[in-house]
Order: structure tokens, then sequence, then C-alpha cells
């Protein structure tokens, strides 16, 4: 898909120049964007996704300072004249789903010491090509070199997860089953892992240990046994889902008499988890979880269970090779307008 370039920004970052300056304090949206310095379309686009646009701009800030390490591209500055303006083209090097995008304009935003243009070719979500073209970016040369790397570490790990959550998504297709995500997830990036299952076409699990309940094996040990460890948390935090993990079809039975709302079977076998479908009888949605492999998943499926947990989705998937070709741009308007 294509959709239309943006105007050019003025500047990147939070200052006198940011995008975010066309907004006063009487203005309705400026309370939403006060504490970000993206412009304030790039910012509604994350949103937009189910993205905090101030914790992407943090992010693509501590990639940058992690990168110039309190210097500078000292090869860029050496080898670039400041005044150099350039198109570069973020390109897929194999086929696969992207995801990341608006997360590398951000990264470019926050290095940008004057204004850029984007052009966006696909989206989010989009099943790409090798050889295809997914974003043009047109600004000082300097600053694309320099932001390069950390916009591709960012957008080529989520692209990947991404890619392997549509690989079982497809597998899935058509058996009522979701492949769903864990908390398996790199620190500091969670959000933007479970970010790009969802653009796979996964579902996300939960996104903290506050936002809902899982009793797994040690909370059972704890408590004293599965359902006294569900009546704990159900009497403590009455508003909140609870999925409970069992190991036996006995287990099952404690849970489900209990009032669990989702219930993890941990290890079965798909046998197993047929019978548990069997129990349950609609009562409570069912997750399996350990064993899984592409090639069990659609037997997984076919048992009736609602979900598939992989946590590899966010901790082993391989990265897709994306990278970033520069070209010169001499009839760009930010030429023009020097």
């Amino acid at each position: 898909m294509s959709t239309p370039d943006l105007p050019l920004l003025d500047g990147g970052g939070c200052g006198d120049g940011c995008g975010c300056g066309e907004y006063s304090a009487d203005d309705a949206e400026y309370a939403e964007y006060a504490e970000c310095g993206l412009d304030p379309a790039l910012a509604q686009l994350l949103t937009d996704a189910g993205l905090d646009p101030v914790e992407v701009e943090d992010i693509a800030h501590l990639a940058i300072e992690e990168d110039l390490d309190h210097g500078v591209d000292v090869t860029t500055v050496a080898t670039i004249p400041e005044e150099a303006v350039s198109t570069a083209d973020f390109t897929a090097r194999e086929a696969g789903v992207v995801a990341g995008l608006r997360i590398a304009e951000a990264v470019v935003s926050v290095v940008c010491t004057d204004e850029f243009e984007v052009e966006r070719h696909v989206d989010d979500g989009d099943r790409v090509e090798a050889g295809q073209r997914l974003l043009s970016v047109t600004t000082r040369t300097r600053d694309l070199l320099t932001a390069e790397r950390s916009a591709l570490n960012l957008l080529c790990r989520l692209s990947g997860i991404a890619t392997a959550t549509r690989a079982w998504a497809d597998v899935l297709e058509g058996t009522g089953a979701r492949v769903r995500d864990t908390r398996k997830t790199t620190p500091g990036l969670r959000s933007l892992e479970k970010f790009a299952v969802r653009s796979g076409g996964g579902v996300n699990h939960r996104m903290s240990l506050s936002d809902a309940a899982l009793v797994k094996d040690n909370h059972v040990v704890a408590a004293g046994g599965v359902a006294q460890a569900f009546k704990a948390v159900r009497e403590t935090f009455p508003e909140l889902p609870i999925e409970v993990e069992v190991d036996t079809l006995d287990q099952l039975g404690e849970v489900l008499a209990a009032g669990a709302d989702l219930i993890l079977l941990d290890n079965f076998t798909p046998s197993e988890c047929e019978q548990a479908v069997a129990l349950v009888g609609g009562r409570a949605l069912l997750e399996a979880s350990g064993r899984l492999t592409l090639d069990t998943a659609a037997a997984y499926a076919r048992t009736g269970v609602d979900f598939l947990a992989v946590g590899a989705l966010t901790h082993s998937s391989p990265i897709l090779d994306i990278g970033l070709d520069l070209r010169d741009a001499p009839e760009s308007p930010l030429s023009e307008a020097e």
C-alpha cells in the first residue's frame, strides 16, 4: 500500500523547532502532546497503533545516546559535508512482515537537526518481498547516517517478531485458535515487541504483572494448592481477570469449580488438551503452553483450545533483514529551501 508524503517537519526532538511547537497551550490537542517532542501527526499514528509516543521517543533517544556515547558520529562528520542532503530508502533484504516503521521515523526525528520528509510505501503488518522499499526519508545526510543503525536495530527486531508471528497465525487460520505472546520480552521494549506481535496477527497476553493475574506453579506451592491460590487472588483483586496454570486434568477440575476465567494447560499433549476442552465445556477459556512448535500448532488448535502461548515470538525470533540505501536527492524540497 502507499500513503501520502508527510509535510516537511520543522526539525526533530523537543525545542523551538519541534513540530509540536505549532500547538499552543490553548489548543485542545496540546495537552495530549505536550510531553512529546515528536511531530503531532507521527505521535497520533503511534497512539493509533496502541503505542505511547512519549515512550517511543524515550526509546529512540536512548538508542541514539547509546550509539553516540556522548560524542559524535566521527566517520560521518569527517566524510559528509554539513550541508549535504540525501534520500535514503529503508529496503527489505528478504521477504517477511514489517513492523516498526513509525518507530524508525521517531528515531530519525530525534536525530534530525533540520527539516525532513518521509514517504511511506507500506504499513506495519504488511507482507513485503526482498528488494521492496518500505520507507523513504529525505533530510541532511549526516542525520540519516547517524540514525541508520538505531532505526534499523528496532525495525529489524520488530519485523522479525511480526514475521514469526505471522507464520503461526497462518498455520492457525480457520481453527478458531489464536497465537499469543508472553512476558518473555526484552527489558524496556515490551510494548514495542507486543505491538510487533499484533502486527503479525497475534494477540497479546497481559502487558504487566498488574493488569491481570496468572497463578503459576510457584504461587500454588506458596499458597498451599491451586484452588487456594485462585481464591486468594479473587478475594484480593476481584475486578481483575485471573488465569491459572494447571499441570493435570485433576487440577483443571479444581480450578474450574473455583471459577477461573482462563486456564493455562501446561505441557499438555494434544490428546490431553482435547480432554480438557470436553471437561470445561465452554465455561472458561483454555490456553495451551509448552511443547508447541509450528509443526504441532495445527494439532493443538484442532483440539478446541482458544490460545496457543508462544514465548519464542519475542524471545527467539530472528530479525528480518532490512537495510538503508542512500541515494542523492538534489531535487528535494530540502535542497530547494536552502
